[in-house]
């Protein structure tokens, strides 16, 4: 890798004005998400990614998607400084940061694998290593896996992902759930809309966190099958018709604006 390119300050021109409004607004939401994590510590370095499909009024119907430059903290990324790459992890927008095989080659498999995958979020936080890590992984313990019922996927640890012929294993595992433990390595959601795969990595997030601090006292009262169906019923942060997380993402994105609202360059 050109370590030039990794050491250099992130460039902050804005975004160009004859670009595409809805590849805009994908850049502006994407860095708002980047810096969201940062504020949260959802982060791992320069590692790990979130990735987002462009739609087709801007790619004419191709998958093109984008990704964060390697080489960049989450809290450096901006709208200008997103790569957009294919399904193959070619550049396509001429810019000379490199892009992680690791990002693309998962991120990729869900994108094209998934027809409802216009986001894709993975983590390597600490309670989300630790509950893949475990035996049993996510237990139906608490307020949070309770609203997870029958959404969560396991996939086994195979290594760095950066062999394209994990994709087809990784999507068996995954079927048609939005919420997925990498064993061994971390976490990863998918969904509709950006917010929407942000309640969802938030909740699994939380479940882990609060099943690490209760395991860490005791044995956990378990929850029954039927609330937790009841609960993930009830639990309406995730659909459509009642904002999808929209809502919480935007109050999110408020506290990042008032932090720092460079990530919209």
């Amino acid at each position: 890798m050109n370590t030039t390119l990794a050491t250099r300050v992130p460039p902050s021109a804005p975004v160009h004005p004859s670009i595409h409004p809805d590849e805009r607004a994908a850049r502006e939401q994407l860095a708002a998400c980047y810096r969201v994590f940062a504020m949260l510590g959802w982060t791992e370095m320069i590692y790990n990614h979130i990735t987002v499909r462009l739609p087709d009024s801007v790619t004419g119907g191709e998958k093109q998607f984008l990704i964060n430059p390697f080489g960049l903290h989450y809290s450096e990324v901006t709208a200008s400084n997103l790569v957009k790459i294919d399904l193959q992890g070619k550049v396509l927008d001429g810019s000379a940061w490199p892009v992680n095989p690791a990002g693309f080659t998962v991120h990729a498999a869900i994108h094209d694998g998934l027809p409802g995958a216009h986001c894709v979020m993975h983590t390597h936080t600490t309670a989300g290593v630790a509950v893949a890590c475990l035996q049993g992984g996510l237990q139906q313990t608490n307020f949070y896996t309770a609203q997870l019922h029958g959404m969560v996927a396991y996939h086994d640890f195979e290594g760095i992902t950066i062999h394209a012929d994990e994709g087809p294993r990784l999507l068996r595992s995954i079927g048609d759930r939005n919420a997925v433990i990498l064993r061994n390595h971390g976490l990863l959601a998918w969904g509709q809309t950006l917010p929407q795969t942000f309640a969802i990595l938030w909740t699994l997030q939380r479940a882990c966190e609060i099943q690490m601090a209760t395991f860490s006292m005791g044995a956990a009262i378990p929850v029954s099958e039927e609330i937790a169906q009841r609960c993930t019923r009830d639990a309406l942060q995730f659909s459509p018709e009642h904002g999808a997380g929209q809502d919480v993402f935007d109050a999110l994105v408020r506290q990042v604006d008032r932090i720092d609202a460079s990530y919209k360059n």
